[in-house]
């Protein structure tokens, strides 16, 4: 019965256009040299990833081990179903930050978070499966990263506040938003602990040097060490202690199970639906990076697809949310990883170092891990970044503002749904401004922009119209408007619309050129279409708008003949107008930024 599932779900996948086991292709080759050389960029990513899933699960308010689960779980699984052999699948900062941000609004303890996850990870898995499915990986083009560097912002300053309280030693209850929490943290630090406060500090001293002159050693992993032996042999024979993690052993590692209470659905739905886009982004930008610098070809919705089943080992085996690791992802790709086994070997060392390690996780006083965290989230604000979007155009300065400030004052899942509505808004309102440009020689022989010719002068008997970028529901009523208004022209007899550089066309897009296509017919005018590409002929063909318009009139682009559908074009008018000459006016569509 469950290889008839499987088998079921292989066949669903293949038919849909994704690949149900592309690892196989690179096992078929692989090589002793591949495998030495993944197994070295496997042993730099462990050493990182393994102190690194403990901070993580801290920042989202779980236990350390969670994270540890977690980062295995996924970097085994995840490369089975990837498109990038770089990508590293785990918990992150912005991912395990929208976990906090989701519990404290929901009033969840931590117990209460534990026994929520496995539900949440599987509705995450779920959207991820059905959005790969349904390839909606190209949303995220339309998503500034303006939004992303917003959020990323706003989740710092709520990871800063929220660890502040453990490095003060504070016992204080906890808030759903960075304002709350603020305030809160700020009316009890008088209530600070010294000796939390001691060893934060004594960690800070051995970090920040480390970082800054030993880049080529694990500093956060030496760090904890080095921190955890100055508790145990010198801060503790002093007399001075500080609240300690618990050791984590590997036989006690539980399978987990979702409970199916309908009651928490809805609750937990939208986080849901926002970590899984928020995943997307995140993973969209590092594989695409990844994937530029390497020379190879990166699909999305496949790299969709191992997040949404990576999410779903995680709910069986108390993990947390996953998405693509920046910084092991470019540790991966610049330690010379050459396919994605090298994630495996990876997981694989998180569990042997779960097993020989674990019990020493004990040791690490909690004031230092917070300590590290926080320097974790400093580095998340990139001051950069920031300025960049804050001064390039008043689009993208306004969408970081209303992301930043959203996620100061509003749970982070809220933030970002509210960020991406402010994109995408913009993107549609300066997509929805096309203007018809004419273009002519001057007096030099070089091609120049014209205003429309008024209305009462002469005009050409063959206009081509060149349709470039998106010509969807937003942007093609006032495009065509102004190509009615070209039929509307004495002289004008027929209008060559040239679609080669359209995109993006719909069922309102279709319902437009109908329109256009009977008004310029009871005119006495015709409309013909050359450079119709697969995607232009697809929506024309199922609309039924070749019918109408006639296949004489409707001609399709040649990738190795490109001019060809315009000549053919110009031959079709010269057929219908029954003379060989005509006056001739080549125009463009430009949008306003």
């Amino acid at each position: 019965m469950g290889n008839l599932i499987l088998k079921k779900l292989a066949t669903i996948v293949r038919s849909s256009g994704l690949r149900a086991f592309p690892l196989k292709d690179t096992l078929k080759n692989y090589s002793y040299a591949k495998a030495k050389s993944d197994a070295k960029a496997a042993v730099n990513v462990a050493l990182l990833d393994f102190p690194q899933a403990m901070a993580y699960a801290l920042i989202a308010g779980l236990p350390v081990q969670i994270g540890i689960y977690c980062s295995a779980l996924s970097s085994i699984t995840g490369p089975m179903l990837a498109s990038s052999r770089f990508v590293m699948l785990g918990p992150t900062n912005a991912t395990a930050v929208m976990l906090l941000s989701a519990f404290l609004t929901l009033g969840y303890d931590q117990q209460q978070a534990v026994a929520a996850l496995p539900l949440l990870l599987l509705m995450v898995s779920a959207f991820m499966i059905l959005g790969a499915l349904c390839k909606v990986a190209s949303i995220v083009q339309y998503v500034s990263r303006a939004v992303v560097t917003g959020y990323i912002t706003a989740a710092a300053c709520l990871i800063l506040v929220n660890q502040l309280k453990t490095v003060c030693g504070l016992n204080i209850p906890r808030a759903g938003t960075f304002l709350e929490s603020l305030v809160i943290v700020a009316k009890s630090i008088h209530l600070s602990e010294s000796n939390s406060l001691l060893v934060a500090g004594i960690t800070l001293a051995i970090y920040l040097p480390l970082k800054r002159f030993g880049k080529a050693l694990p500093t956060v992993a030496v760090t904890l060490i080095l921190i955890s032996l100055v508790t145990e042999f010198l801060l503790k024979p002093a007399g001075i202690s500080a609240p300690m993690l618990s050791g984590i052993s590997f036989d006690s590692w539980p399978l987990s199970m979702p409970s199916a209470v309908l009651s928490d659905i809805p609750l937990l739905a939208n986080t849901a639906m926002a970590i899984a886009f928020l995943s997307l982004l995140e993973s969209a930008s590092i594989a695409k990076t990844l994937a530029a610098q390497a020379g190879d070809r990166i699909d999305l919705n496949q790299q969709m697809l191992s997040m949404g089943v990576a999410n779903a080992a995680g709910a069986f085996g108390s993990g947390m949310s996953v998405s693509g690791s920046l910084t092991r992802s470019v540790l991966n790709f610049n330690s010379g990883a050459k396919t994605a086994v090298s994630s495996i070997f990876s997981g694989l060392l998180l569990l042997c170092g779960l097993i020989f390690l674990g019990p020493k996780i004990a040791y690490i006083p909690k004031p230092a891990l917070a300590a590290l965290v926080m320097t974790v989230g400093v580095s998340l604000i990139s001051k950069e970044h920031i300025r960049l979007f804050l001064k390039t155009t008043k689009s993208d300065a306004s969408v970081f503002i209303v992301t930043f400030f959203s996620g100061l004052v509003l749970s982070l899942d809220t933030a970002i749904y509210i960020g991406t509505a402010a994109s995408i808004v913009l993107f549609v309102r300066k997509a929805a401004r096309p203007q018809l440009k004419e273009i002519a020689f001057d007096q030099k022989g070089q091609l120049v922009d014209k205003q429309l010719t008024p209305v009462e002068e002469r005009r050409p008997s063959i206009a081509i119209v060149h349709v470039e970028g998106d010509m969807f529901f937003a942007s093609c009523d006032m495009l065509l408007q102004q190509m009615r208004n070209l039929v509307e022209h004495p002289e004008m007899r027929i209008i060559i619309l040239r679609t080669r550089n359209a995109h993006h066309l719909d069922g309102t897009a279709a319902m437009a050129i109908r329109d256009l296509m009977r008004f310029a017919r009871s005119r006495d005018r015709d409309l013909i279409v050359s450079g119709a590409h697969e995607d232009v002929e697809r929506v024309f063909r199922n609309s039924g708008l070749i019918d109408e318009l006639g296949e004489a009139n409707f001609h399709r682009w040649h990738p190795n003949q490109p001019n060809i559908s315009t000549r053919n074009a110009l031959k079709r008018a010269q057929e219908i107008l029954g003379k060989e000459s005509a006056d001739i006016t080549i125009y463009a569509s430009e949008k306003k930024s």
